[in-house]
């Protein structure tokens, strides 16, 4: 049988434990109300033990005077009856008077004892309290009577006769009557301090809500701050503190609301710059370097005519006029595909949804696999450079991702004129797949930020959605301004 020594975390290398780390993340969850709440409470148990304390103390006082008091007056008393009992020689007459001295007293008991100090009669607790009060009171539990009772005091006056002693008169002290009082009071006070307390927290849970209101305000802010809702402004509250972080918090999102606007309009700028040069690079393709390749090809053509009918003519010649009309046929293919990346010749010249939707056959044709399905809503013919260009190109980018991502079977289309608040008309692009989707962490690529760019130039909203085994949806929102009815064109 082995023995497994037991060694310490800390010298097994392991770290050791905190023990408090436990009811700091306890307290680091709760409300600044319940924090608040809490500090009261443990400041009003506080108070209430240190209340406690004097209340028990102020009654072990007033139970000693009190007890101190009653031993001298049945001192007195007994004594008075004993010199009147004098005359007899027998302490037995003492039982018959110290009945009616005893209703008299209070928290003393007498006893009558004779010679050999034996008891011949033990009088009733005087327990009988002035004003009507109860006789028995209800007795007080055992801690509360070990804290508040006064050690027991004995005072015992010789009876005597003839000069002979016969007997005694034995006084002790009995407080359990003023113990049951001052229990009884404390009781009342504990429970008229428990009720008080229990409304005051209940107040102050609702009072503590209304005045931290203004901080529940200012989280729901920050969090609109963060979804870029900069339009977002706080309600100035009452207090002066709160009411300087509403005052600054609306600022910052003021500030905010500015550099945004002023990046839009660079990011417009930036791309309506960008814009002009491809088209001003796209007609420089199509007006010079267009003609020019149409020329070699005409004059290459040309040679190889000539070539083919002189039987003398070399063969060589011939063939390499072939293969320049073979590199000029490579080059136009390439110029047009340079004209269309920079900038659709048909833009503005052909309506939007018949641009997109030749866009769509045209990625149908290269990939019979993949169903496209376009979808389109109630258009316009065009609604400027700026957003034709925007609209297409975002059509562009999804289908490229999708086709060389996704592994989708289905792509819906949908496009057209929306008014989802009644006054302010949107034109709404929505492109979704059926593949393997997109990852919360996947990173955006320069592609997907272009067209997220764009859009937000242009006042509007681009939202990419995805789960994996789900697909991925685009949702492109970009207003166009008021409603315009035909009839009142």
């Amino acid at each position: 049988m082995s023995i497994t020594n037991v060694v310490p975390r800390e010298l097994a290398g392991a770290p050791p434990r905190d023990l408090t780390l436990a009811p700091r993340r306890a307290w680091q969850r709760l409300s600044l109300r319940a924090k608040l709440l809490i500090v009261f409470v443990v400041i009003d148990l506080i108070a209430a033990f240190v209340v406690g304390g004097l209340t028990i103390m102020r009654a072990q006082t007033s139970t000693r005077v009190e007890i101190a008091a009653s031993m001298a007056l049945a001192e007195t008393l007994v004594a008075e009856t004993i010199r009147l009992a004098q005359q007899q020689s027998s302490v037995t007459p003492l039982s018959a008077y110290l009945p009616a001295r005893q209703r008299l007293l209070r928290h003393v008991r007498l006893s009558v004892r004779n010679a050999a100090h034996l008891p011949v009669a033990i009088g009733p607790r005087s327990d009988a309290s002035e004003g009507g009060r109860e006789a028995d009171p209800a007795r007080a539990p055992a801690w509360f009577e070990a804290l508040i009772a006064p050690p027991v005091e004995r005072r015992e006056l010789p009876v005597v006769a003839n000069g002979q002693r016969i007997g005694s008169v034995l006084i002790t002290g009995v407080a359990d009557d003023e113990i049951a009082e001052a229990w009884e009071s404390f009781v009342a006070l504990t429970a008229g301090g428990v009720a008080l307390n229990v409304a005051m927290v209940i107040v102050l849970f609702f009072l503590f809500g209304r005045v931290l209101a203004p901080l529940t305000d200012l989280a729901r802010g920050l969090r609109d701050l963060e979804d870029r809702n900069y339009k977002v402004r706080l309600a100035r509250p009452d207090a002066r503190e709160l009411g300087a972080i509403a005052e600054r918090f609306n600022s910052l999102a003021q500030a905010l609301d500015m550099l945004r606007a002023e990046n839009n309009e660079l990011n417009r700028r930036l791309i309506t710059a960008q814009d002009d040069e491809r088209r001003h690079t796209a007609l420089e393709l199509h007006d010079e370097v267009g003609p020019c390749l149409f020329g070699l090809k005409a004059n290459a053509a040309s040679i190889a005519t000539l070539a083919d009918e002189r039987p003398g003519a070399s063969a060589g010649l011939a063939e390499r006029a072939r293969d320049m009309l073979a590199i000029i046929d490579h080059l136009q293919t390439i110029n047009r595909s340079l004209l269309n990346r920079l900038r659709p010749m048909a833009l503005g010249h052909v309506p939007l949804g018949d641009l997109l939707a030749e866009v769509v056959r045209e990625r149908a044709r290269q990939h019979p696999d993949l169903r496209l399905v376009f979808m389109p809503g109630p258009l316009q013919p065009s609604y400027g450079e700026p957003i034709d260009l925007t609209i297409y190109r975002c059509v562009q980018e999804s289908l490229t991702n999708t086709i060389r991502h996704a592994r989708a079977a289905r792509v819906d289309i949908a496009f057209g004129e929306t008014d989802p608040d009644g006054g302010r008309q949107v034109l709404s692009l929505q492109i979704q797949d059926d593949g393997r989707g997109i990852g919360p962490a996947a990173p955006i690529g320069r592609g997907l930020r272009g067209m997220q760019e764009r859009v937000q130039a242009l006042g509007g909203s681009c939202v990419i959605e995805g789960a994996p085994g789900r697909g991925t949806h685009v949702r492109i929102a970009i207003p166009i301004g008021p409603r315009v009815d035909a009839g009142a064109a």
